[in-house]
């Protein structure tokens, strides 16, 4: 058994057709059917059933199918081991990121990592949440940063930090004269808010706000901008995506902005007064994702086993 014969094995089971898997490798039919013919031979199974409507793979294919990714990807994983002993590491690490804290440990991380590996290439790309997710999930992305909660299966995830929520305030409003750096969040509760784009979070900041006797929870829009439920709700007036144009909105006066502290970082404007976000106080999680439906390149590979390593997580998978 070769490795060629391996590679149109897979050609063909994931065409399901000789003449598709034909094309696809740049051969000929009568070829090809040979040498799956003498691959059947060799394992003394058959591993497509042929039918009049075309292939059909059994379960001894299914069975050979997982063992032969896995040999392929061995194999991918051997040459560039020996190439990158022979030439040093090369390759480009695709990271999506949201905003915050990420391009700061991102920026950090590339700083350690580059040391001794000159010819790795970087392209960072930023993005809500749920883009880094579906950018990672794809195969788009090697690897995302991202707040918490991580809703998508077949992802590992390591921690990475954590930082309070805070509320981005208009200088106008009363809350923002009140003596101290901190704002209850009780206090927020009949103001308009501004808040992020992701559905989970407007479940999670109702949720930083205690029940009071005859409410009902909920999440569901209601009229006037309202979310919530008859008796519990808050007066959503923006949902965003992206800190800056949360933080426009707050400096002109339409809403508290609620963001994670990193956020807000630079904010110098007399204009919006920033308060961390206390009784209770809440916090943002960051996480480093990556598929596992998708091997990582080599050179991503050691990026994540260095964060994993400087933080002292063990790397999953």
């Amino acid at each position: 058994m070769e490795l060629r014969h391996i590679r149109y094995f897979i050609a063909v089971a994931e065409n399901m057709s000789i003449s598709r898997a034909a094309q696809e490798l740049l051969i000929a039919q009568p070829p090809l059917s040979r040498q799956i013919r003498d691959l059947e031979d060799e394992l003394g199974a058959d591993l497509f059933e042929r039918t009049p409507q075309g292939l059909r793979i059994t379960p001894e294919g299914n069975a050979f199918l997982q063992y032969a990714r896995q040999i392929m990807d061995l194999a991918e994983r051997s040459r560039i081991h020996v190439f990158e002993m022979a030439k040093g590491i090369q390759g480009t690490i695709d990271i999506a990121s949201v905003e915050g804290h990420a391009p700061r440990l991102i920026a950090k991380w590339i700083a350690a990592f580059r040391e001794g590996r000159p010819n790795v290439q970087y392209s960072i790309r930023n993005g809500s949440t749920d883009d880094v997710i579906y950018r990672v999930t794809q195969g788009l992305s090697d690897l995302g940063v991202i707040t918490e909660p991580l809703n998508a299966d077949g992802v590992f995830s390591v921690p990475v930090y954590r930082e309070p929520w805070t509320a981005m305030i208009p200088a106008s409003d009363p809350l923002a004269k009140l003596p101290g750096d901190t704002v209850s969040v009780s206090a927020l509760r009949d103001k308009d808010l501004i808040i992020p784009s992701r559905e989970s979070r407007l479940q999670e900041i109702l949720d930083w706000f205690p029940v009071e006797d005859g409410e009902l929870s909920g999440q569901e829009m209601t009229d006037g901008g309202k979310a919530g439920s008859p008796g519990r709700y808050l007066r959503v007036r923006c949902r965003i995506s992206h800190m800056l144009n949360a933080y426009e909105l707050a400096r002109q006066g339409v809403g508290i902005a609620i963001y994670p502290a990193s956020d807000n970082h630079f904010s110098k404007d007399p204009d919006v007064i920033i308060k961390r976000l206390v009784d209770p106080e809440v916090t943002a999680s960051y996480l480093l994702i990556w598929d596992q439906r998708h091997p990582l390149p080599h050179a991503a590979e050691l990026f994540v086993k260095e964060v994993c390593d400087s933080l002292g997580i063990r790397m999953p998978g």
